[in-house]
């Protein structure tokens, strides 16, 4: 018998990089239902912080980030037409995780720190398990 060893709908087909969006995703939907003020904000996904001169959104480059220290996520506010933003940066952030139950607990702590800075409350008040899985 020939064909896929599995559907597309069963998790060998997934790739990395759709998994790791169906993290953040899932992060956001699970915020969403305590701050329905979430619907509005456009939860994105980058391979890696980009630095340079590219006059882009932010101070040191086209994403803000200086070139020290590696961020794991941004929030951009809102600008004109585009919605408030937070990016989530897959690389370092699986370059930090062991294995997919440390990624999935560390894109959720990112999610709810760039969420507290929208918010500006303490990632504790965001999710009360912040910091305690």
């Amino acid at each position: 018998m020939r064909g896929p060893i599995a559907p597309p709908q069963v998790p060998l087909s997934v790739s990395r990089a759709e998994s790791f969006v169906d993290l953040v995703q899932d992060s956001a939907d699970r915020l969403e239902r305590r701050w329905p003020q979430l619907s509005g904000v456009d939860f994105t996904v980058l391979e890696v912080p980009t630095s340079g001169n590219g006059g882009g959104s932010g101070p040191g480059g086209q994403d803000g980030w200086d070139g020290e220290s590696v961020p794991l996520g941004r929030f951009i506010a809102a600008r004109g037409d585009a919605p408030d933003r937070i990016v989530i940066y897959r690389r370092p952030v699986e370059i930090r995780a062991k294995n997919r139950d440390e990624r999935a607990l560390l894109v959720h702590e990112v999610v709810v720190e760039q969420v507290a800075e929208l918010l500006g409350l303490a990632p504790e008040s965001v999710d009360p398990r912040y910091g305690q899985e």
